[in-house]
């Protein structure tokens, strides 16, 4: 099904009571480890592969840093370090992974990073992983997707190739939500201009708007874009009972987008652990959304299409459409 990137250094990230924990990486593995998937242990990023997206000076600073707070979401403990160096190596072996013919490689990393700036730590994330995989694979491939499904937008991954058309970034998100970034006219700049595409949804959507703006926006946009890797920055926190988000989604949800992203092209596909705070439910939509990619069943997805998003969406596509047929 898929090979998984994991190590006991992610659990060294640890500030007791806060909510991006360790338990949340343990209640995954207790799950994923008797499905018969293979394991690996992911080597450290090494400087270069972070100075790829990262000012020097910042990654000098996190390498050195030890305990303490670095904003008031952000921590690190005296594990952080390496635990952040083995989540972006994990995103760069996965690629190789991906690249070399398998079919999903996932991170199951802590920290996160899809909100980490070329220099800043920032809402729980150190070093962007998903961005650190897409300039290690551009040694390699020439276009690259990162789908990013959490229920905040990834402000770090949409900076580091807003200008750029060999990265594209797709994010649905909560909106208006944390960081305040992923408005729909928000399309990129130069030449990167056309390959941003937020869908920002209202609070209490659920898995059918989700589905909707992934088969009406996505699936075209990655027909016509043609990726030769597929980069996931997997969020969990829209499902329903996540306390950090106002989403309806449920795990069979997460399976449906995976299902969509890996049968709308032929590109391998990574995927990175982002958010996810309900340990009850984190680990069934992660393995929901591993059947997903490998075209099994994930189970069926809850609810209708609302208005609120639907209307949202609409107004997205309009504005994509200035780039894209959809």
């Amino acid at each position: 099904m898929a090979c998984i990137l994991y190590s006991d250094d992610f659990l060294g990230h640890d500030l007791p009571g806060h909510v991006e924990c360790k338990e949340r990486l343990e209640a995954i593995m207790e799950r994923l480890r008797p499905m018969g998937l293979e394991f690996r242990e992911p080597r450290p990023a090494s400087v270069p592969e972070l100075e790829a997206v990262h000012a020097p000076w910042y990654v000098r600073n996190i390498l050195g840093h030890g305990r303490g707070r670095l904003d008031l979401d952000t921590y690190m403990s005296e594990g952080s370090a390496m635990a952040a160096l083995k989540a972006a190596g994990a995103a760069v072996e996965a690629v190789d992974l991906a690249l070399s013919g398998q079919s999903l490689a996932a991170g199951m990393v802590r920290p996160p990073g899809h909100h980490a700036l070329p220099a800043q730590a920032m809402g729980f994330c150190l070093f962007n992983n998903a961005a650190v995989g897409a300039a290690h694979a551009l040694k390699k491939v020439k276009k690259v997707l990162i789908v990013d499904w959490d229920v905040h937008h990834g402000n770090g991954t949409e900076l580091m190739f807003y200008g750029r058309p060999d990265v594209l970034y797709f994010s649905v998100h909560q909106y208006p939500h944390f960081p305040g970034t992923g408005a729909a006219d928000d399309t990129g700049t130069g030449d990167g201009e056309g390959y941003n595409v937020n869908v920002p949804l209202p609070a209490g959507s659920g898995d059918a708007d989700y589905v909707h703006a992934f088969e009406s926006i996505l699936v075209p946009v990655m027909d016509a874009y043609r990726p030769e890797l597929v980069i996931v920055s997997a969020g969990y926190d829209p499902h329903e009972a996540d306390p950090l988000g106002d989403m309806r989604m449920t795990a069979p949800g997460f399976g449906a987008l995976a299902s969509l992203i890996k049968t709308a092209g032929s590109a391998n596909v990574v995927m990175l652990l982002e958010g996810g705070y309900s340990l009850k439910y984190l680990p069934l939509c992660v393995e929901a959304s591993l059947r997903g990619f490998a075209g099994e069943d994930h189970g069926r997805i809850s609810g209708e299409r609302t208005a609120a998003a639907t209307e949202r969406i609409v107004e997205a596509a309009a504005i994509q459409k200035r780039y894209w047929r959809l």
